[in-house]
């Protein structure tokens, strides 16, 4: 892993803006519509909004941010979505607006979805479980943004956003904008050293994966994307013991979820 180190000296205010997106795929295989459905509710409960402003109240504080605002929401018939406006600074109390909350949002339940707001940044998550009656597998989508501004970053969350759900197929963009200024008034369009995404994962979550990067280094531009190398299908089975299953229709179910998990890593039809 890399860390953020030997701080530039600059002029005014860093107006850098970076922004990661994080989106994970989590995998089931449920055979009837009626375990479907089941895995669905088990999901929106597990990851309902006052779960999700938990993590991401947990992401403000790795990047070192403070909380001005938290909007939620939960949804029918399922999903949720939060929003955190963030801030670089504790800011004085005088000068927060009255409309936020900083972060004391009272009785959340019965809403799905959250939104902060930062002064100079903001933490977004929502979430999207899907399922078709023609197909034995459902899945749970979580799109989670960070956008930050100053020197703070949201690369060095990634191995805890990775570690707070079942992630079996992983997306993350980074990308710096806008430029900044060093104290001779040199213009700098990027305050830190970055190769890829992948250095900012740590090694032992890597090797579960098999990852792939799309980098720009003239735009500041960085994507990776990583799929789970081995299926423990007793993990993938919902409401079902694995040695229930007779052999040949272990290996049956264990092929279908890879070819699933291949279609959404490579977002094609591959197997149609």
């Amino acid at each position: 892993m890399i860390g953020l180190e030997n701080k530039l000296k600059l002029y005014g205010f860093n107006n850098l803006t970076k922004s990661l997106s994080f989106n994970i795929y989590d995998v089931c295989y449920a055979k009837s519509e009626r375990e479907q459905r089941d895995y669905i509710s088990y999901i929106d409960e597990q990851y309902n909004s006052e779960r999700l402003t938990l993590i991401l109240c947990h992401v403000t504080e790795m990047i070192g941010a403070h909380v001005l605002n938290i909007s939620k929401q939960d949804y029918d018939p399922q999903g949720a979505s939060v929003t955190i406006l963030i801030a670089e600074q504790e800011f004085p109390a005088d000068q927060i607006d009255e409309s936020c909350n900083l972060g004391r949002i009272g009785n959340s339940r019965g809403r799905d979805t959250v939104i902060g707001h930062l002064d100079k940044s903001h933490v977004t998550v929502h979430t999207y479980p899907e399922f078709h009656p023609d197909n034995a597998i459902a899945t749970f989508r979580v799109d989670i943004d960070v956008a930050t501004c100053g020197e703070i970053t949201p690369l060095n969350t990634l191995n805890y956003l990775i570690g707070s759900f079942d992630s079996d197929i992983i997306t993350a963009d980074y990308r710096v904008r806008g430029f900044t200024r060093d104290v001779n008034g040199k213009k700098l369009f990027m305050d830190h050293h970055m190769t890829s995404i992948q250095d900012y994962i740590d090694d032992a979550t890597l090797q579960k994966y098999d990852a792939l990067d799309i980098n720009v280094y003239q735009a500041n531009l960085f994507h990776t994307k990583m799929l789970i190398k081995e299926i423990d299908l007793q993990n993938y089975l919902f409401n079902r013991d694995v040695l229930e299953i007779p052999p040949r229709e272990r290996l049956k179910i264990s092929n279908s979820l890879r070819r699933e998990m291949i279609e959404i890593y490579s977002g094609a039809n591959i197997f149609d």
